[in-house]
C-alpha cells in the first residue's frame, strides 16, 4: 500500500520539479498536440496581448491561470472543449455574447471553445482587459477601506 504524503502547494513558482508556471503551460500545450493545444496557445497569446503584464500561474493540479491583481481567467482543456472561465465573469459586460457556459452562476462565466470555432479576438481582448480592470478597481477599493479604517 502506498503511503499518502502531504505536499505544501504554493501554486505560484514552486511547481512540480521546480518548473515555472509558464513552463507547465508550455508543456500542456505541447502534450495536447491537437486543436486543443493550438487553441490554448492562441488564447494564451490573446491574453498576453490584452494584458502584457499578466501573471501566469499553474494551480489546482494542472490548470493554467492568468492573473492581474487577482484571477482573470483559467484555461481548462477537456476532450471536446477548451474552457476559459472568468473568475468574476458575471460582473463583466459582454456585448459580443462570448460567454456561452456557466451562465447560471452569480460569479463566474465561461467561454467554451470547440474544435473549428473562430475566436473573436477583438471582443475577447476587451473582455480580458475589463476583467483585469475590475480586479484592479476591487483591489484599490480594498486598499482605500483599509486605509480609512486605520486612520
Amino acid at each position: 500500500m502506498k503511503k499518502a504524503t502531504s505536499m505544501k502547494k504554493s501554486g505560484a513558482n514552486e511547481a512540480k520539479g521546480g518548473s515555472s508556471p509558464a513552463q507547465h503551460i508550455d508543456a500542456r500545450i505541447k502534450e495536447l498536440s491537437d486543436w486543443r493545444g493550438e487553441t490554448l496557445a492562441r488564447v494564451r497569446s490573446i491574453i498576453k496581448q490584452a494584458v502584457p503584464d499578466v501573471v501566469e500561474e499553474w494551480k489546482w493540479r494542472g490548470v493554467p491561470v492568468w492573473e492581474h491583481e487577482g484571477i482573470i481567467c483559467t484555461g481548462e482543456t477537456y476532450k471536446a472543449v477548451v474552457k476559459m472561465t472568468f473568475a468574476k465573469g458575471a460582473a463583466l459586460d459582454d456585448p459580443s455574447g462570448l460567454f456561452n457556459s456557466s451562465l447560471e452562476g452569480n460569479v463566474r462565466r465561461a467561454i467554451d471553445i470547440h474544435e473549428g470555432d473562430k475566436i473573436n479576438e477583438k471582443a475577447l481582448k476587451a473582455l480580458i482587459r475589463e476583467a483585469a480592470a475590475l480586479n484592479a478597481s476591487a483591489r484599490a477599493a480594498t486598499r482605500a477601506r483599509k486605509k480609512s479604517n486605520s486612520a
